[in-house]
């Protein structure tokens, strides 16, 4: 029998199952450049990088199906059993990807396979972020939520050091030759042992104890996605998380840990070891920070911290990205302009995971937080590193190509600036 639960053993199970999510998710990210060349045929750069970025992209645009097929699952029969249904099916998918074969052994059979496996990747992760989200915050301790919360954020930044740091080694320790043969495929391989580890830390959990306590009384929802769809406030509420908080955060994360990399490596010309220590340094200040804005949304409040990462973001995305090329030699320069962007992410995603709870009420929040904010992140975030190399491409010109998530990114502060209400210290019971 599970034994109760206490709130180290809950953030450790669900943070380790959506660190995993994070890894598989980032490690393709990172993998881009070569999955161009390994998946699609080989005599058109561009369009290989293009399609790659795309095959990225579907399985974040499948996303939202899966929030809403997990999310009512979630709703309707509990927490604990929908994310532990979805961390088996994205980590047997992450496995496949490493056994697959390239374009060069099976041709456009190859390429089905991997966005095949992509979609089912992404119908996975959209179930995880809404439970491991709504699950941790029902944990947590209602005064110290934001702080205690925040580091289920921390998985997207530990997910990308550790994918970052495995390739690095990978790429030192081999020659090209070498790593395009088969060092590619260890990191999709190794997920199997991670998989496992999460596998059995979750199933040793309980069920949350605000879901627990709907169903002794016989009030959940039979209809979830249904009734948040026909509830005016909570619509309203994810509407808000769509354009605002959270199309904000995926826009800045993306920006700063996805396309960063790719656009050091192809338009400053870096190699990609120097990028990857780059991006694990960045990274690895992303984690106090996140804390940090967690635990001052404790104490000032949701708004304004969210807020503040969004104005920061849109004021600096432009001149970072204009300013890089320019200092490409200048590595320490070229951290430091890195570092501004963490920042911004943590002052939005440091308060996210009990602000979007905190949002909606106990019998359709599973719903209502993951099916709006994997909409965002799948179709605004997720495609943001295609549609910037695209628009780019087509006018010769990477920085017109920013214009972009600049664009979305403004939307979401004037949307959180006029819409966003305080919601620290709300009750997730009700």
């Amino acid at each position: 029998m599970p034994q109760p639960n206490s709130y180290n053993r809950i953030a450790l199970a669900a943070c380790f199952g959506t660190f995993i999510e994070w890894y598989d998710f980032l490690t393709f990210a990172t993998l881009a450049v070569h999955f161009a060349a390994l998946f699609f045929p080989a005599d058109d750069p561009v369009a290989g990088l293009l399609y790659s970025l795309a095959a990225f992209g579907i399985g974040m645009v499948v996303r939202p199906l899966g929030a809403a097929v997990f999310g009512s699952f979630g709703d309707r029969y509990g927490r604990r059993t929908a994310f532990i249904a979805t961390i088996g099916i994205m980590g047997l998918a992450t496995f496949l990807v490493g056994l697959l074969p390239t374009f060069a052994d099976w041709g456009w059979w190859a390429t089905g396979l991997l966005l095949l496996l992509r979609v089912i990747q992404g119908l996975a992760m959209g179930g995880e972020i809404g439970g491991a989200n709504v699950y941790l915050a029902e944990h947590a301790p209602r005064d110290k939520r934001g702080a205690a919360t925040s580091v289920l954020q921390w998985m997207g930044g530990l997910g990308i050091l550790a994918s970052t740091a495995q390739l690095i080694m990978l790429q030192t320790w081999l020659s090209p030759e070498e790593f395009t043969s088969w060092g590619w495929r260890v990191p999709f391989l190794f997920s199997a042992v991670l998989l496992l580890l999460s596998f059995k830390a979750r199933l040793a959990l309980l069920e949350s104890p605000v879901f627990s306590e709907l169903q002794n009384t016989g009030n959940t929802s039979p209809t979830p996605l249904k009734d948040c769809l026909q509830d005016p406030p909570t619509f309203k509420r994810m509407l808000l998380l769509f354009f605002g908080v959270s199309a904000g955060g995926s826009v800045l994360f993306f920006s700063s840990q996805v396309y960063l990399a790719v656009y050091l490596k192809t338009v400053v010309h870096m190699d990609a070891v120097t990028v990857g220590w780059l991006s694990a340094a960045s990274t690895v200040c992303l984690f106090p920070l996140t804390f940090l804005a967690g635990a001052l949304s404790d104490r000032w409040g949701r708004r304004p911290v969210v807020l503040s990462g969004l104005a920061l973001g849109v004021v600096s995305i432009l001149p970072i990205y204009t300013a890089l090329p320019l200092i490409a030699d200048q590595l320490a320069l070229v951290f430091l302009l890195q570092l501004i962007l963490v920042i911004a992410v943590a002052f939005v995603t440091g308060p996210q995971t009990a602000l979007l709870s905190e949002l909606f009420n106990a019998r359709t929040r599973y719903t209502a937080v993951g099916l709006p904010h994997n909409l965002s992140a799948g179709w605004i975030g997720g495609l943001s590193p295609y549609m910037v190399n695209l628009i780019a491409s087509k006018s010769g010109l990477a920085l017109v190509g920013l214009m972009y998530p600049n664009a979305l990114l403004l939307m979401a502060l004037l949307v959180c600036y006029f819409k966003l209400p305080e919601t620290r210290g709300s009750d997730l019971n009700r």
